[in-house]
């Protein structure tokens, strides 16, 4: 990048405000995805105004702006393969006003999950999509991906509690969207066109939320089975009951076993499991749900039932549940888990065909597969266990996901239910958008002229995936 470039951006930001060090530029070059390509510069904005100005500056300059959050996103959508600019927004990261009359909040992009939920818990409020990096990921990051978690089979995704938003144009324009209303069918919803865009549209820089209570109970419910089908069938029976737990997760044998290598058998040893979460306002609502649960379990061939009101035991379930993807690289030696097919939604419904199907892909193709995931909403996630310098390896493991991709559109799924599309699922959901893309191209076009923002993910990727690999195969780094 040309020193009056940098001149131009310190004087926005100041010195301690961007860095042209190779050490920073390789590791903001990275997400948690399997790729990686390094930037030219990497600008850690204060405010909107900032973001403004060097918008205003790089598309002058035609210089490639990647947003940033906390790089915990799995399929590439931060990593700068036109390499430019990244906009890293973790300066940005106050919870600016808490309006409990009005049920909202407005924060900065910058803000972690958990804190937010710190600070809405002294009000008996909040945000529940539950990331399974909450530890670490940001509100602006999850508002880009539309991210979720364990608790958006009864609370929805991100989406879902957006009221408004500001975001940076590409020319730098500064754009007030949605509003701070709980209803709003005010024309075009640009601030939920936002959600899910992948910094692809704008740099947003301030985000309202809206409110909801946290519920004073809950428990949990682990139930075992024989085959990873007949769990499948467990959830499709229980949403169908009616009954929504507050999340339900799934993990096959190979999940279990990696798990109880890695952290000392927390789990019980089976063929595949479900741990089914109950909340609501008093215990009799849950052990209300507790014993649907139980039952609809046994009436699927569950082998064991095992209810929980204890903390502990509650902890050592989802602490095992989340630690699935670390987990799965301890299991074979000489292998690394990897996010390909990582985030598949199906119907509900289809659960159980689904899981069957990645079965015989993984048998098909030899790759180790693992199936884990929040089933209750219908999202699958699959890990594949592959020898990273192995190039045949690699072949095969993109030739089995583009297997699972298909099972799930023509199942009348989505190749991402949390993750977003990014680089790993962009051929994929090429095919999964197919009659939409004319559209979605023009919307880029119109809002993003000189193409700056987050090239050449999504609908503009070309190619095999194997490309700027972060692992030590040589054909593909």
């Amino acid at each position: 990048m040309e020193q009056r470039i940098i001149d131009s951006i310190e004087k926005i930001v100041g010195k301690d405000g961007y860095s042209t060090k190779p050490a920073d530029l390789y590791t903001y070059g990275f997400d948690a995805s399997i790729f990686h390509n390094s930037p030219d510069i990497v600008i850690q904005p204060r405010t909107t105004e900032q973001v403004s100005e060097i918008m205003k500056i790089a598309n002058r300059e035609k210089i490639p702006v990647v947003p940033r959050g906390a790089g915990t996103g799995l399929c590439g959508s931060a990593v700068p393969i036109k390499g430019g600019i990244v906009m890293a927004m973790q300066r940005m990261n106050k919870v600016k006003k808490v309006s409990v009359a009005d049920l909202w909040v407005d924060v900065e992009p910058g803000i972690n999950y958990n804190d937010l939920n710190d600070e809405l818990a002294k009000y008996g409020f909040f945000f529940p999509p539950a990331p399974g990096s909450a530890e670490a990921c940001q509100i602006g990051g999850m508002v880009a991906l539309n991210a979720s978690g364990m608790k958006a089979v009864k609370y929805g995704a991100t989406r879902d509690y957006v009221l408004g938003l500001t975001y940076v144009k590409a020319d730098g324009e500064i754009v007030r969207a949605g509003t701070r209303t709980i209803k709003d069918s005010s024309g075009y919803q640009l601030a939920r066109l936002m959600c899910g865009s992948e910094g692809t549209l704008g740099i947003i820089t301030e985000v309202t939320l809206k409110l909801t209570t946290k519920p004073k109970k809950s428990a949990y419910c682990l139930c075992t089975f024989s085959t990873v089908h007949d769990a499948g069938r467990c959830i499709a029976a229980l949403i169908a009951k009616p009954m929504i737990p507050a999340s339900c997760e799934l993990m096959d044998s190979i999940s279990i076993k990696a798990v109880n290598k890695a952290r000392g058998n927390p789990l019980p040893d089976s063929e595949a499991l479900c741990i089914f979460e109950a909340d609501g306002e008093n215990e009799d609502i849950v052990n209300r749900d507790l014993k649907i649960i139980e039952e609809v379990a046994k009436g699927t061939n569950a082998t064991t039932v095992t209810s929980s009101w204890d903390p502990k035991q509650i902890d050592a379930w989802t602490d095992a549940r989340k630690s699935v993807m670390a987990a799965l690289s301890a299991l074979m030696p000489g292998y690394v888990s990897v996010s390909l097919a990582d985030d598949m939604g199906v119907p509900i419904s289809s659960v159980p065909d689904a899981v069957k199907a990645f079965q015989e892909i993984s048998e098909k193709y030899k790759i180790t597969i693992a199936t884990y995931g929040h089933a209750g909403d219908g999202n699958l996630h699959t890990k594949m266990l592959v020898s990273p310098e192995n190039a045949d390896e690699w072949e095969r493991a993109v030739k089995a996901t583009d297997d699972i991709f298909d099972v799930c559109i023509d199942l009348g799924g989505t190749v991402t239910g949390e993750h977003g599309v990014g680089i790993a699922k962009a051929p994929k959901y090429m095919r999964e958008r197919q009659s939409e893309l004319s559209s979605i191209i023009a919307i880029k076009k119109a809002m993003d002229p000189n193409n700056i923002l987050n090239p050449g993910k999504l609908e503009q990727w070309e190619g095999s995936i194997l490309k700027n690999l972060r692992y030590p195969c040589e054909e593909y780094m």
